[in-house]
């Protein structure tokens, strides 16, 4: 059995964030992840959790193999495509009218060495406002972490704007600190306020709702004034219920990766998500609210894609008067 080592520099920046989250979250948040690593290597634990099922990997790599798709599935998961989403949203401030913002998901950024060269490619020439990240930063779901971060530093400056980010199911509180170091601003159950030429709309975020299950919506949405235009960052489109009768407009959200295998057509195999599979790619309705869900950039499990080709998303925001 292993756990999580926290050096006393990770302690004493993780001890500076229980003013802002609470201590209760961070504390907690750090325990679950000490017990979810330790059950990664107990025997029969986390069984229906793909992403630790490590046998499962290898015995996908081997069927794509045989089969003759493994390289293709390859090529294609470094082919990233640029996807724009057109949202209207009733009431929106004027000077947001075509306020852009660029949604970056599940990058796993340490599964293949080639992938952050592809990634700064396809972002480096984009025009948007600001940028989002939807979570799953690392490939695990346990262990280092460093070579995340070098690669998290590495993309900021490609960002030409305010950066705003979510935990996801495979990431640790730990890359907090240094995230928000070097320019990422975190949102844990978190809001801020963007304004535009003397109007505003709301940003917030919530903590992974999946694996941890750590989403605060009462701390996330409650002091955001009623009747304002809002925008929720969510790493699963699992609290889609939540984030409708909280009375957001839109939500962003990845962690499906679409299925990433699907069959032809892009109907995936697998979503790992428990929402209606409509919810799994594109966008989607629920209740008034309107969704998105990436399929992300990266790739997880196996560094393949097939029939479902990764993507970064610029979401457009438009005024209208009805949805």
């Amino acid at each position: 059995m292993r756990s999580p080592e926290i050096t006393r520099e990770e302690e004493a920046a993780l001890a500076a964030l229980e003013p802002r989250l609470g201590r209760l979250h961070v504390r907690q948040r750090l325990g679950l992840e000490h017990d979810f690593e330790a059950q990664v290597f107990r025997e029969g634990t986390h069984f229906f959790h793909v992403e630790n099922w490590y046998s499962f990997h290898g015995l996908i790599r081997g069927s794509l193999r045989l089969t003759g798709l493994h390289r293709r599935g390859r090529r294609n998961a470094l082919d990233i495509k640029v996807r724009t989403n057109e949202v209207p949203i009733r009431n929106l401030p004027p000077a947001f009218d075509g306020f852009t913002l660029l949604q970056l998901s599940d990058l796993h950024l340490d599964m293949n060495t080639r992938f952050l060269d592809a990634l700064i490619e396809r972002v480096r020439p984009l025009e948007y406002d600001i940028c989002v990240l939807t979570g799953d930063y690392r490939a695990r779901t346990y262990g280092k972490f460093g070579a995340v971060l070098d690669g998290l530093e590495r993309l900021r400056p490609v960002i030409k704007t305010s950066a705003y980010a979510v935990l996801g199911n495979h990431d640790t509180i730990r890359l907090v600190p240094r995230m928000e170091a070097v320019g990422y601003q975190l949102l844990l159950n978190e809001w801020t306020k963007l304004v535009r030429d003397g109007e505003a709309i709301y940003l917030a975020g919530i903590d992974d709702a999946h694996y941890y299950r750590m989403e605060n919506f009462h701390r996330a949405a409650h002091d955001i004034p009623g009747g304002a235009v809002s925008v929720l960052l969510s790493h699963t489109p699992e609290a889609y219920r939540h984030a409708a009768h909280a009375g957001f407009d839109l939500m962003l959200c990845g962690h499906t990766h679409g299925g990433q295998i699907c069959l032809p057509g892009g109907v995936p195999v697998l979503t790992d998500a428990d929402s209606p599979r409509k919810l799994a790619r594109g966008p989607w309705s629920y209740h008034g609210m309107l969704g998105y869900t990436s399929v992300g950039a990266g790739t997880s499990l196996v560094d393949v894609r097939l029939n479902c080709p990764p993507e970064v998303t610029l979401h457009r925001l438009r005024r209208s008067a009805s949805r």
